[in-house]
């Protein structure tokens, strides 16, 4: 068994008085793709933001089994985590080729000096990107537009790269397409710890699932598990509703 990346044990998350996130136990293995699905509401988005240390939590957070007492943005970059955010929040007028270099700038600014290798490696990864490399982000197509995002945390090189949403606002066969890639990742070493409003997407590409409602965990196990679960089904994914073959990924 594949050694674990992060762990989080009693993980709470809250604005102000308001706790949003609560008792959160979830692990990540290394080359593992995790899921957290669950209803618009229930913390994920809150969760990963505060994994990355842009919300202050509480409970623990262990990164190679080193607890780290106050995540932050900084500490977690330092230690290769990378978060795309639901937005995607790409600099609209600066090239595709620019926005990657920016993704890569703190291994830059530490004297890593292979921008141009790692960038390569995401063309490998997204061909559409180095046609368009000299192109404004903001005439990107959407699903171009989360190709870049996704390249940009890749030239980071993280361990753990954490996705909210992707699939959101796209077609679905421009779905398909990306969490084809999202799959692809862990034969580079990558572990993926996916958010999708996308329940059966997700978990048709996903090792291991967790359920969040209402800020707590109600569910986990084996993504196949949760795929044929009865409350599953009929929360999340239509009463004995037949895979899409446009979203399925294999």
């Amino acid at each position: 068994m594949s050694a674990t990346l992060l762990q989080l044990r009693d993980f709470c998350v809250s604005y102000g008085a308001v706790q949003a996130v609560h008792g959160v136990e979830l692990s990540v293995r290394e080359g593992e793709i995790v899921t957290v699905i669950g209803p618009n509401g229930a913390g994920k988005s809150t969760l990963l933001c505060a994994v990355m240390g842009l919300l202050p939590s509480s409970g623990t957070l262990a990164l190679d089994e080193h607890t780290i007492a106050r995540p932050t943005v900084e500490a977690m970059v330092a230690r290769g985590v990378a978060l795309v955010p639901e937005r995607r929040e790409l600099f609209g007028e600066m090239s595709v080729e620019d926005n990657l270099l920016l993704g890569g700038f703190w291994r830059w600014r530490k004297g890593q000096r292979d921008q141009a290798r790692r960038m390569q490696e995401v063309f490998a990864l997204f061909p559409r990107l180095e046609e368009r490399r000299a192109q404004e982000a903001s005439t990107l197509s959407g699903g171009e537009r989360q190709m870049l995002a996704i390249g940009r945390a890749l030239m980071a090189e993280p361990r753990l790269l954490m996705l909210d949403e992707p699939s959101l606002g796209l077609a679905p066969l421009i779905v398909r397409e990306v969490l084809e890639m999202v799959a692809s990742l862990r034969k580079l070493g990558v572990s993926v710890l996916l958010v999708e409003q996308n329940a059966r997407a997700a978990l048709q590409v996903a090792d291991r699932a967790y359920v969040l409602e209402m800020g707590a965990v109600a569910l986990s196990g084996t993504a196949q598990a949760l795929l044929h679960d009865r409350r599953i089904i009929d929360t999340y994914l239509g009463i004995g509703k037949k895979a899409d073959p446009l979203v399925a990924v294999t």
